[in-house]
């Protein structure tokens, strides 16, 4: 036997959090019986609706996007503006892997398998994502020993693995760095050098875990391998 919650992301209808919030809220029942509590189990013979609707298996597909600017990383907007799905020609109902702004480029995921997104964007699996900033001004040491030392956002201590400064424009005293983080906490790289009084004009993501954007140009994807989901699911702690 599974967890409900667990069934449902595994379905491909939605991740494991978003599943977890359906069961919460009524909208999920088990052989007709309307389930709340999150640590009910289920066979797999047991029928299970969501909104009424029967729960099905569905093949998982998995996507590694190069995300343009000005392209929000959701399923839909209420104002009509490109999303990502726009982008991936896919039948099935996929869903992004964590977040990016709409100013925001860079890597990002894209897949129906819930089980798969809970590990990667669950902080207790430290899953690495690596982005580039161009900051407002030049980063100097002190400030980087600062950020070292951890920042409380969302009441958490956010400690960045790693943080290198790559290039330093002195006409226009601005900077690049590569900032490794791994908490998937909202707005992440961007509230950390709020932090400590950096702007961030420019932002990108380089790297999930070993997913690199080596040959994707802006707007393009490609599917992930089976070996490369298997290390995925290995990230699991």
């Amino acid at each position: 036997m599974e967890r409900l919650q667990k069934v449902i992301a595994s379905s491909g209808l939605t991740s494991r959090r978003k599943a977890e919030e359906l069961i919460k809220e009524g909208h999920v029942k088990v052989n007709g019986n309307l389930i709340t509590e999150l640590g009910t189990k289920v066979k797999e013979s047991d029928k299970i609706e969501v909104d009424n609707k029967l729960l099905t298996k569905e093949n998982k597909v998995y996507y590694l996007l190069n995300k343009p600017r000005e392209v929000l990383a959701t399923t839909t907007d209420d104002k009509n503006r490109k999303t990502i799905i726009d982008l991936i020609d896919e039948d099935k109902r996929i869903y992004p892997v964590g977040r990016l702004d709409y100013d925001t480029t860079g890597a990002i995921i894209l897949t129906n398998d819930g089980e798969l997104s809970n590990i990667i964007t669950h902080p207790n699996n430290n899953v690495e994502k690596v982005y580039i900033a161009k900051l407002n001004k030049i980063l100097i040491k002190d400030d980087i020993i600062k950020l070292k030392r951890g920042v409380k956002l969302d009441n958490k201590l956010i400690i960045p693995k790693n943080i290198k400064v790559k290039k330093i424009n002195k006409d226009n005293s601005t900077c690049i760095v590569e900032i490794i983080v791994h908490d998937g906490i909202n707005h992440e790289v961007k509230r950390l050098f709020e932090s400590i009084g950096y702007d961030v004009l420019k932002l990108k993501r380089e790297r999930i875990a070993m997913l690199t954007l080596d040959g994707l140009s802006s707007g393009k994807y490609r599917k992930i391998t089976p070996k490369e989901v298997k290390v995925l699911y290995s990230l699991k702690k």
